[in-house]
């Protein structure tokens, strides 16, 4: 059986699971999600707990069984507390902001940086190099976080660039003159 899987998850006040035809929904004081329900895996709401089972053995629904679980307690906690993921933009000249619905960064390139903020998600910039994506889709606040980094991820021998919150960007040393 998956460890992850067979875990259930405890529903908390004010949070209404759903279970359909091939699909999840959770609403929550933060709003409402739906996610799929592969096929041959069932999920059951008993006194307050949600738990998944499966059909048969395969590797395939072996597999789908725990992603199903950890995908529903991602939902469970998008719309209770939601999830947040920090950036850290470091450089001579490096910085962001917002501006109505775009994030505008200024990363040594000849232009402007700018990015839409999609739906769902808040972008805040505190002193113009630190960056917080809140949102309660885990999925979706990973995603524009990456996107963010990838536009100058950091580079070892000086550390300029976009990291995440807390990442330790392992230094190189540079030439050694004559």
């Amino acid at each position: 059986m998956s460890r992850v899987g067979r875990m259930s998850i405890s529903i908390p006040d004010g949070v209404q699971v759903s279970l359909g035809e091939g699909e999840i929904g959770v609403k929550g004081p933060k709003g409402e999600l739906t996610g799929p329900l592969p096929n041959g895996i069932k999920g059951s709401i008993e006194d307050g707990v949600l738990a998944f089972s499966r059909e048969a053995d395969s590797k395939e629904l072996r597999s789908l069984h725990g992603l199903t679980r950890a995908l529903a307690n991602n939902m469970v906690l998008g719309v209770t507390e939601g999830f947040r993921k920090g950036l850290e933009i470091e450089g001579v000249g490096y910085r962001a902001e917002v501006k109505g619905k775009n994030l505008v960064l200024t990363l040594g390139f000849s232009h402007l940086v700018e990015m839409p903020i999609p739906e769902g998600l808040s972008v805040k910039v505190e002193n113009t190099t630190s960056v917080k994506v809140e949102g309660m889709n885990k999925e979706a606040v990973g995603q524009y976080a990456a996107d963010i980094r990838r536009l100058r991820p950091p580079e070892p021998y000086k550390g300029k660039g976009i990291r995440y919150t807390g990442e330790h960007i392992r230094r190189k040393v540079g030439k050694t003159g004559a």
